[in-house]
This record gives C-alpha cells, structure tokens and sequence, in this order.
C-alpha cells in the first residue's frame, strides 16, 4: 500500500480536490472517505460529483438516511453513507457491494464499518480537521491503479 498526505485550507480547495478525482475517474473505481462529522466528507464528494459533469441540477447531499445516492454524469456516481449502518453484514445484506463492481464511480462515506468487504484496489482518505479549519487528507491505495493518477494532485 502507498500511504502519503496532502493539505486543504478552504472548503473551495476541498470541492477542487474532489473535481480533480472526479475528472480522473473510471469505471469500477471505489473511493472511500472517512474522518469526523464535519470534515468534509459531502464537500468532497460535491467536488467529485462535479468533475464526473453531474448536471447542476442534481443537487448533492449526503445518503445519511436513504443510504445510497445515484447521479448521472461521464460516469455513474454512487453515493453511500454507512453512518447509519453497523458492519459489513448490513452492506452485504442491503446488496451494496454489488455497486462496487458496477460501470461507475462508487464513493463511500464512513466506509470504515464495512473494510472487510471493500475491494483492495480502492482509493482510501482520510480527513482529520487540524486548528484553524485546516484539513489533512491521508491517501491510502496500491500504487498500481491510483499512482499515476494521483502525481499531479
């Protein structure tokens, strides 16, 4: 696994960091976010939306409730949220993991409830919340599928 951090000052460089993964997305990719209430986790997940060109009129919000969220876009978006959820049990018996293998992009709020059925070529952040509204993202992902995509973010 590669491992490296980056540093976000604003909700604006949030969004542009989530519309650079969006743009460099492909077909059957998983990205997951996990960190705090609050870190940034929807905010993100905007800006990708926004680099698969989902249409402006498909609002983004967080699954917190429904779960799972699907937009149009290059690519599909799928949009979970396992907040609410307590193990991978309850993924695998909502069919979820099936979303994983699909044609689009799946990104998964607190994914880490369900780690052991995720696939392992997915991209892993981390979001910690430092002092001053600062964000420190934690990349986590096997170097060949992510590492070129990445050298420029």
């Amino acid at each position: 696994m590669f491992e490296s951090v980056i540093k976000l000052k604003t909700s604006a460089d949030i969004k542009n960091f989530g519309i650079q993964l969006g743009s460099m997305a492909m077909p059957g990719d998983v990205i997951c976010l996990d960190g705090a209430l609050g870190a940034g986790k929807t905010t993100l997940t905007q800006g990708i939306a926004k680099g698969l060109d989902v249409p402006p009129s498909c609002y983004v919000t967080s699954p917190s409730f429904s779960i799972l969220h699907e937009y149009p876009g290059r690519i599909p978006l799928y949009h979970m949220d396992f907040y609410r959820l307590n193990s991978s049990v309850e993924v695998e018996d909502l069919g979820l993991e099936e979303y994983f293998y699909m044609s689009g992009l799946t990104v998964i709020e607190w994914s880490e409830k369900a780690a052991e059925i995720l696939p392992v070529d997915r991209l892993a952040l981390y979001i910690k919340i430092e002092a001053g509204n600062e964000r420190f993202v934690r990349f986590t992902h096997v170097p060949e599928k992510w590492s070129i995509r990445l050298i420029d973010v």
